[in-house]
C-alpha cells in the first residue's frame, strides 16, 4: 500500500531523515518509535502528502504521488488519506457531526450526502447522542472519537496518527487502542501511528524504529 524508497528531508544543516526506504501492506497496522527529533512526525507528513522529502519515492496504493501537481495531490489527499492528531485539530465552532462532515464537504458531495455518512459513523462509534455537541463540550476519548470518524468520512486507503494517545488518560487510551485495531477490522484500512506509547505500540502488527536518520524494521 505505502512504499518508501531512499527518503532525505533536512532541515537547514539538520538531516533528518537519511536514506529512509520501507513498504507498508495493505491493511497492516505498523508503529513508528524513536527518540524525540528521530524525524517520526517528519515522515508521517511527507507519508500524508503535507510535506515534501528533499529526494526519493513515495507510492500510495500504486500512485506516483510525488509527481501529482499540487491540485492533483490535494485531492488525492482528500479521497485516500485520513489523519488523527494528538490534540484532535477539531474546528472549535463546528459540532461533532460538522467536523466530521468537512472532508466529504471539501470534496463537494451534497451536504445531506455528508451528514447522513457523519452520522452513521458517529453512531458506530458511540455518539449518537454528542452529534451536535462543540469540541469544548465533549471529553477527550469523545473528541478523539470524533477526529477518528473525521479520518474515515472519506473511507480512506491510509489513516495516519501522529502521537492519537497522547493527551490521553489511561481508560481513553485503552478505548483509542481497541478503536483503531476495530477500523482496521471492520473498514480494512492500512494505518500508521507515530508514538511514544509502549502500549499503542505494542497493539501494531509490526514496529519501525528510526534511528540515525534510517528505519530499522520490526
Amino acid at each position: 500500500m505505502i512504499e518508501i524508497k531512499d527518503i532525505y528531508k533536512s532541515f537547514g544543516t539538520l538531516h533528518v531523515l537519511q536514506g529512509v526506504s520501507l513498504t507498508i501492506a495493505k491493511g497492516e497496522i505498523v508503529a513508528i518509535i524513536g527518540k524525540s527529533g528521530a524525524g517520526k512526525t517528519t515522515l508521517l507528513q511527507i507519508m500524508g502528502t503535507l510535506d515534501r522529502p528533499d529526494s526519493g519515492t513515495l507510492s500510495i496504493g500504486g500512485t506516483d504521488v510525488l509527481n501529482l501537481s499540487e491540485k492533483a495531490l490535494a485531492e488525492f489527499r482528500n479521497e485516500h488519506i485520513g489523519f488523527i492528531f494528538q490534540f484532535h485539530q477539531l474546528l472549535p465552532e463546528f459540532t461533532a457531526i460538522e467536523n466530521v462532515m468537512m472532508p466529504a464537504l471539501i470534496h463537494k458531495d451534497s451536504e445531506h450526502s455528508a451528514r447522513t455518512r457523519a452520522a452513521k459513523l458517529l453512531t458506530d462509534l458511540g455518539l449518537a447522542e454528542r452529534m451536535s455537541h462543540k469540541p469544548s463540550e465533549l471529553s477527550g476519548g469523545e473528541k478523539q472519537r470524533v477526529a477518528a470518524a473525521r479520518a474515515m468520512m472519506m473511507n480512506p486507503d491510509v489513516i495516519l496518527a501522529d502521537e492519537p494517545s497522547g493527551s490521553l488518560d489511561e481508560a481513553n487510551k485503552h478505548e483509542l487502542h481497541a478503536l483503531l485495531q476495530d477500523m482496521r477490522t471492520r473498514f480494512g484500512q492500512t494505518i500508521v501511528i507515530v508514538t511514544h506509547d509502549k502500549e499503542l505500540a505494542a497493539i501494531s502488527d509490526r514496529v519501525i524504529e528510526l534511528k540515525d536518520g534510517k528505519a530499522v524494521c520490526g
